[in-house]
């Protein structure tokens, strides 16, 4: 995502425990919480959605430098896990993926991929500050 761009979600929950409409340019996706949590599961988690953003937007980032420099990556996947606790009001969170890289790529070539695998959008806004404002809106 370049710089200066502005996303805007629109998010509704209407009458069911949980289950939260979400929408963006034109596509709709669907948060939850499972049945253990008096959720319906029609969705994933909040948290899960999180994860698959960081997962998604490292494996386009990593694509998108190997097509423009040629290399032979076929294809790729990664595993996100998510660890927290929180103790005294403080929350540590963890994330560790794990980044499979399938193709004939060399040493250097691989290195190269897993260090750009951290520069992807979603991933250097994780790692900056964030700054959240709520507002009653019309």
């Amino acid at each position: 995502m370049e710089e200066g761009r502005h996303l805007a979600i629109g998010a509704r929950l209407d009458g069911a425990p949980y289950t939260t409409r979400l929408t963006m340019r034109g596509h709709t996706l669907v948060a939850d919480e499972p049945l253990e949590d008096g959720g319906r599961d029609e969705g994933p988690r909040p948290h899960e959605l999180l994860c698959a953003s960081l997962a998604s937007c490292t494996l386009i980032t990593v694509r998108m430098y190997a097509d423009r420099k040629g290399w032979p990556l076929q294809s790729l996947s990664v595993a996100v896990r998510m660890d927290r606790t929180s103790a005294q009001g403080a929350v540590d969170t963890r994330l560790d993926m794990a980044l499979v890289l399938e193709g004939g790529l060399d040493v250097e070539q691989r290195a190269r991929l897993m260090q750009i695998a951290t520069r992807c959008p979603v991933h250097r806004t994780l790692l900056n500050p964030i700054h959240i404002t709520i507002r009653e809106g019309a």
